[in-house]
């Protein structure tokens, strides 16, 4: 009577055991992952403000540029008269067209 006991005993405590040991082991594999994440998050970071800065600098230089584009635009800048517009009568010397 006792080996059946021991036994079942035996099979309960495997059954518990591969429970608590799979996830010991899922948990401690969190912390690792947790741990290398969260030593790349300053350089992920200064990464990130260095990309918003490159950003930002180059939408501040094309505003610039535009901007002074329609004040060159606006103030007339480039201007030459137009040329003469060509005159639609005949010269003295053609024959008019019949």
């Amino acid at each position: 009577m006792e080996r059946p006991l021991i036994a079942a005993l035996l099979l309960v405590g495997l059954i518990i055991g591969s429970g608590v040991g799979s996830s010991y082991a899922r948990a401690r594999r969190g912390w690792n992952d947790y741990q290398a994440a969260k030593k790349t998050v300053p350089g992920a970071r200064s990464a990130a403000w260095l990309l918003i800065k490159v950003v930002t600098t180059k939408i501040g230089v094309i505003a610039l540029l535009l901007i002074g584009a329609v004040a060159y635009a606006a103030a007339g800048g480039g201007d030459e008269p137009a040329p003469a517009a060509p005159n639609p009568s005949s010269t003295p010397d053609e024959r008019p067209a019949r």
